[in-house]
Formats: structure tokens, C-alpha cells, sequence
């Protein structure tokens, strides 16, 4: 028997906006019975997945498409930007260069009539007449005139030279930078089709595995609540705080899990994060840290009876070199009983923070506050998840399909304007969490 948790985030991939980390409705959020859910919600998650592949797919084919092309252009455009080149700023740079040479032959003629004047005024006899010395003094001064006129000339077209060859030089920079924008959207791209591959591939395997899977009931008094994390966390640093699982129904729970997921990105949305935490978690019974990494769930808890609680030590680590961004710790807990029942919160508590640059002073900070994920369905056909950080809700309709997030469903798409590219629309990604019990427990 099975317990699945099922956890739908939206990364919005707008450049131009950050990252919105959107949860969908888990896999108790509807009042029909927990099997038929759960069996309707992985078909609709693979399907969901399996359209994102097919999207992240296309949209790296294009990427792929643009990035050949443009690097076609890009030797194209170099090449006729060369000495000698057709393009119409290396045309005017030769022509801007030509005249900055024949002024400088002008200037270096007129310099030299300066000096052929005075020495011919410095060689008149004394015995040369007025009317002689006063041509030779007409010829030095028109002389000297004509030299100040070249090198005004020559220093017009120096200038003009070098702004010429500044305009070939930048047109050369340009283009090697909208390349670059272009090699950086198929990169982009691979990552979210790799992301959207691996994410089929685990749905596809957790469905399958999900045919033995029995039913589980919500229980609402089963709680889990973070103290001590800040809203505001700083990369190279490490945060203790702690997490209290209670059971405040009338039943024991022979053992209880807590489940604790931090998801991450930089402050574009692009780029996920999530490598550089590290989430740890230790209780009474088992004081030595262990890495919270398998399933995201936590086997420290233990049995509980009523109205009984538990408390977990919390270690969150973030490397020094995690980017700037945003991010967000999903909590909830999950119970089994040898008798074969299981159930567990049928909300995922969202605590949301910002991460800041390694040697950032953090400001004013506060614990961060929970909100909601989804609420208990009360007969209603959809539910409305809550905690968005652009404040825009994401909704589920009566089919459990992805969050509407203001473009089509899972589509990423490129668009190419003036030689750069830019990345819009939303990748989905469906992570599913379960948990067995008996020998796999």
C-alpha cells in the first residue's frame, strides 16, 4: 500500500519577470474516494508531462534551427565587415581611412611649403628690393595659411577614421553578442527538455508503480509547523530551525513522516537552484544529521498517539556560490498503520524566502509565514492554490489538469527579434512523491 503525494509547480520563464513557484492540489484534495483520485490525477500528470516534453521538444528544435542560422549570418557578417569588406560600414571605413590619408600627405606638402617660404624669405640679399621681400613675406603667409587649413583637415579626418573604425568594431561586437543570445535560448531550451524528459520519465515509472497503490484518507488533524526559518536567507550560510509534527485526532498513528521539499531559482526564473541547498533534519531518536533526499520525506518521526507531538531539528545549507533568487520549503506529514490504513495532511504548507548573494547582509528579517497550497475540497468540482509570489492564484478545474499561468499550458516557445532571442511562456514541472509501507517502508 502506497501513499502518493502529488506536487505541481509552475516556473514562469518570462526573462523579464522572476520566477512564480505555483503548487497544485495534492493528491487528497478532492471529496470522490482516495483511489480514484489518485488513479485520475497520474493519468492527467502524465498527460500534462508528456504534452511538456512534446513542447520543450519543439521549442529546442527551433532554438537549434535559430542558433545554425545564426551563426551562418554571423560569418557572413564578419566576413563583409573585414578590410576590404562589402558591408556598408566597412565601405564607409575605407573610404574614411583613404581620406585621412590624403590629408595627412596635404598637411605634410603645406608644412613643407612653410619651410620652402621662410627659406626663401631667410635668403634674400640684402640688396633685394621691397618689392621682393614683401612677395616672399605673401608667400610665407599664404604659405603658413594653407598649413593651418590642412591640419584642421587632417585632424577632421582622423577623427572621422576612427569613428569609422569604432562603428566596424562595434557592428563586429554586435553580432558575435546576438550569437551569443542565440547559443544561450538553445541552451535554455535543452534545459528545460531535459527537465521535462526526466520529469515524464519518473511520472511514467511512478504511475505504473502506482497500479498496486490503495486508498488513503486526508486526515486534517495531522499537522506540520516550520519555526525559525527567515524570510530572507544568504548564500554560504547555514539556518537551523525546526519542524513540529502533531497529531491532534482521536487515533494513534503507528508511524508518521514529515515531508519537507525546498525548490529554488535565480532571479530570472531561469535557472533552477535547487543543487546548491542542501536540506538536512534531525530528532531525539536519530540526533546525527541525514540529508533530506530520499522521496523528500522524513522517517525520524515515529509513532504518535493522540494528541501527541514530535519535534525535528532542520538544517538548511546554502552553498556560497548559490545565485541570487527566490525560493520556497514545502512541508506536510503522511501516517501508516500496521493495520494497513495510511492518510496524512491533505495540504502542502508553502514557506516562502528570498535568497541573497554570498556576503549580503540579509536586512530586517522574519520567520517566513506558511500559506496554503490547496485547500480540502467541500464538494466542489476545483480547488485554487494560494501562495503565488507574483500574487497571481493558480487554479485547477474540475479535471486536476496544470495551473493556468496566463499563456498556454506548458508551452515554452522562442522569439526572435532584431538578431537576439527571447524566452516566454511556462514549463511545468510535476514532481511525485510516495511513500511504501510494509517491506518498502
Amino acid at each position: 500500500m502506497k501513499i502518493r503525494r502529488v506536487l505541481a509547480t509552475a516556473v514562469a520563464l518570462a526573462v523579464t519577470t522572476p520566477a512564480a513557484l505555483l503548487s497544485v492540489s495534492p493528491a487528497y484534495a478532492d471529496a470522490k474516494p482516495a483511489a480514484q483520485t489518485q488513479d485520475r490525477q497520474s493519468k492527467q500528470t502524465v498527460e500534462e508531462l508528456e504534452k511538456a516534453a512534446a513542447e520543450a521538444q519543439k521549442a529546442y528544435d527551433e532554438a537549434t534551427r535559430a542558433k545554425a542560422a545564426g551563426y551562418a549570418e554571423l560569418e557572413k557578417t564578419l566576413k563583409a565587415l573585414e578590410d576590404g569588406g562589402t558591408h556598408p560600414l566597412a565601405v564607409a571605413s575605407a573610404a574614411a581611412q583613404q581620406a585621412a590619408k590624403d590629408a595627412a600627405a596635404a598637411k605634410t606638402a603645406a608644412d613643407q611649403a612653410v619651410t620652402d617660404a621662410k627659406a626663401a624669405l631667410d635668403a634674400l640679399s640684402e640688396t633685394a628690393t621691397k618689392e621682393e621681400r614683401a612677395a616672399a613675406e605673401t608667400a610665407l603667409s599664404e604659405a603658413e595659411a594653407t598649413a593651418a587649413t590642412a591640419a584642421t583637415t587632417k585632424t577632421a579626418a582622423d577623427t572621422a577614421a576612427t569613428e569609422a573604425r569604432d562603428k566596424v568594431h562595434d557592428a563586429r561586437i554586435a553580432a558575435l553578442r546576438a550569437q551569443n543570445v542565440l547559443a544561450k535560448a538553445a541552451d535554455d531550451a535543452l534545459a528545460v527538455k531535459v527537465a521535462a524528459d526526466a520529469a515524464l520519465a519518473k511520472a511514467i515509472k511512478e504511475a505504473e508503480e502506482g497500479e498496486e497503490g490503495g486508498d488513503c484518507e486526508p486526515e486534517l488533524d495531522l499537522t506540520s509547523e516550520v519555526t525559525g526559518l527567515p524570510d530572507k536567507l544568504v548564500a554560504g550560510t547555514t539556518t537551523d530551525f525546526s519542524l513540529r509534527v502533531t497529531n491532534g485526532s482521536d487515533r494513534h498513528m503507528d508511524e508518521v513522516f514529515a515531508f519537507a521539499s525546498v525548490h529554488a531559482t535565480d532571479r530570472t526564473g531561469l535557472k533552477d537552484t535547487g543543487k546548491f541547498f542542501r536540506l538536512q533534519w534531525s530528532t531525539k531518536s536519530a540526533p546525527k544529521w541525514q540529508n533530506v533526499d530520499v522521496d523528500d520525506y522524513i522517517d525520524g518521526v515515529g509513532a504518535l498517539k493522540p494528541g501527541a507531538h514530535a519535534d525535528v531539528k532542520m538544517r538548511l545549507t546554502l552553498d556560497k556560490a548559490t545565485p541570487a533568487g527566490n525560493g520556497v520549503a514545502f512541508i506536510a506529514a503522511d501516517f501508516f498503520n500496521e493495520d494497513g490504513t495510511c492518510g496524512g495532511s491533505p495540504d502542502l504548507d508553502m514557506y516562502e524566502f528570498d535568497v541573497k548573494a554570498a556576503g549580503s547582509k540579509p536586512g530586517k528579517t522574519e520567520d517566513a509565514k506558511p500559506s496554503t497550497t490547496t485547500k480540502p475540497s467541500t464538494g466542489n468540482t476545483g480547488t485554487t492554490p494560494q501562495g503565488s509570489s507574483s500574487g497571481t492564484p493558480a487554479t485547477t478545474g474540475s479535471n486536476g489538469s496544470l495551473a493556468a499561468t496566463g499563456s498556454s499550458s506548458a508551452t515554452t516557445s522562442i522569439a526572435l527579434a532584431g538578431g537576439a532571442a527571447v524566452l516566454l511562456g511556462a514549463a511545468a514541472v510535476f514532481v511525485v512523491r510516495r511513500r511504501k509501507t510494509g517491506s518498502d517502508a
